[in-house]
């Protein structure tokens, strides 16, 4: 009897997906939680793993084609795969030329270590429908450790890692880089115990490489992994000029990230070529030469998703700002007085978001309409205090979540913080650590920012806008002093908030901050 194979349910806010890749193929057996096609949301990758052991008897959609949620995708069935009968076919044969043949390639995978396994993308979050390869970090044939990271899949919110189910190599890539893939969508093919050429030299033509076909890019004396090859080729550098820090040499993505950074690699025309008819269809249009260049490249995942978002909020929300400015001296007082004993005793630097976190808290537990959040036609009032605070990295806009703020010391806030910038930047962010926020604090003061206007972060219904300090002249008790000021704003869901309650939230956020023996003493 037939098992049938469909999508996972996609989430509320997912509408539709695209089959990435199939790992496997008609004829091809199937263990029971295998890996068998991986569909692609705007979010994230999900992976679709075989409900029983069998044969794939069917596939009922293509590579590429759009799916919706619980889609039936194919069929399993039972009965023999494609190698049990070609062995078959040549032991009947009695010793053909041909026999021979399908039996030494039959005991080739035993050689090499023996089973094969599926490598599948993450499960992804109900938030996340689909996902970009953005690079594989392994070859085909390239000898891998267990766990250690295959390929790395790009969602919308966080950069995922697939890692190798045990020691071995790949023997096939089924989903190339720039393709999308979806939750447990099958990435490529995985011979354990294989590794080096050995696993490959069985189908490779006398006289041809066994690294032919790779994913790798060899440029005169440098290896370029196919995430860096893309970036060499999107910002013409000449990769003799950047510093490979992979395994022999290999230039990685984070090299050429950082090459860019630093602006230390020329332009070169050689790393405009691209070694993969996927990864040649992705790479972006070549600068138009003369006084007026122009290069089109193609917009990130969470790029899209970031504009998305953000013209959804400004269209559903009844978006309103209110402003206020809070004289910063208090803190910069209190920071300055007790930074270095800070730093000892908590081995991180005292910073300002942990007042304005604390602060915040403090202020949502006052107006609870501030901290609560519209679904459909409800409100839905939190008990607690989770506090997103938006992260800026190369590949866009994040924002981690810190949980029962209420609760936490202001230590504990900025190791938090800390934590979260080095893992978004490195793309080390888990999706849960991305959702459930309640209120939502961004500072574009870092980057000199005077004034701004945030957006709300849906489904939340406030967002808290800081901005730069500036020494500006004050009337204080009656006379002129130069203070360090700082222009709050609040963006607020007027649908939810009434204004009375908006400026009042924010006045206790600027009382707190300007005496911050408040936030002790609770007044």
């Amino acid at each position: 009897m037939a098992t049938e194979i469909k999508a996972p349910s996609f989430p509320e806010s997912v509408a539709e997906g695209s089959v990435a890749a199939w790992h496997k193929q008609p004829g091809d057996s199937v263990e029971r939680d295998e890996l068998i096609v991986e569909i692609e949301t705007d979010k994230v990758v999900l992976e679709v793993l075989a409900p029983e052991a069998g044969v794939l008897a069917e596939t009922l959609v293509e590579e590429g084609d759009t799916v919706e949620s619980e889609q039936l995708l194919g069929r399993i069935g039972e009965g023999e795969a494609k190698g049990d009968k070609a062995a078959e076919q040549s032991q009947e044969q009695g010793g053909t030329e041909t026999g021979k043949k399908s039996d030494a390639k039959a005991e080739q995978p035993a050689a090499g270590g023996g089973e094969q396994h599926e490598v599948k993308a993450p499960t992804f979050p109900e938030s996340i429908q689909e996902g970009t390869v953005a690079s594989w970090n392994k070859q085909v044939g390239e000898a891998v450790k267990r766990d250690e990271v295959l390929a790395e899949i790009e969602t919308d919110k966080v950069v995922l890692e697939v890692v190798a189910p045990a020691d071995g190599a790949l023997a096939e890539i089924k989903a190339e880089e720039g393709s999308q893939v979806e939750s447990e969508a099958v990435l490529a093919v995985f011979a354990e115990g294989a590794g080096g050429a050995a696993s490959t030299a069985a189908d490779v033509e006398p006289g041809a490489s066994a690294d032919d076909g790779a994913s790798d890019e060899k440029v005169g004396d440098k290896i370029l992994a196919p995430a860096a090859r893309k970036l060499v080729a999107e910002h013409d550098l000449d990769v003799n000029r950047i510093e490979g820090t992979g395994k022999g040499g290999r230039i990685l993505k984070e090299d050429v990230q950082r090459a860019v950074k630093e602006g230390s690699a020329a332009k070169s025309a050689k790393s405009a070529k691209a070694s993969g008819g996927a990864t040649q269809a992705a790479a972006p249009a070549p600068a138009v030469e003369g006084e007026r260049p122009e290069k089109r490249v193609p917009m990130s995942r969470l790029r899209q998703t970031i504009a998305k978002r953000l013209v959804q909020a400004q269209q559903t929300a009844a978006m309103l700002t209110t402003y206020n400015e809070v004289d910063m001296g208090a803190v910069m007082d209190l920071r300055a007085q007790y930074k270095d004993t800070f730093l000892k005793a908590h081995d991180v630097k005292l910073g300002f978001m942990g007042f304005f976190v604390k602060a915040a808290s403090e202020a949502l537990k006052r107006f609870p309409d501030v901290n609560a959040s519209i679904d459909g036609s409800d409100i839905v009032y939190h008990g607690y205090q989770d506090i997103g605070v938006a992260v800026s990295t190369d590949r866009g806009l994040v924002v981690p979540v810190l949980r029962d703020t209420d609760s936490m010391k202001v230590a504990d806030v900025e190791k938090g913080i800390v934590d979260f910038g080095k893992r978004a930047r490195d793309g080390k962010l888990g999706i849960d650590e991305m959702q459930g926020g309640t209120f939502t604090i961004t500072n574009g003061g870092i980057f000199g920012s005077l004034m701004s206007t945030p957006i709300i972060n849906p489904p939340q219904t406030a967002i808290l806008g800081m901005h730069k300090i500036q020494e500006r002249p004050m009337a204080v008790n009656g006379k002129v002093e130069i203070r360090p000021m700082m222009y709050l704003a609040v963006s607020y869901d007027h649908r939810m908030i009434d204004g009375k309650d908006a400026v009042q939230f924010l006045v206790t956020i600027k009382e707190l901050l300007e005496d911050p023996a408040r936030l002790l003493l609770d007044i």
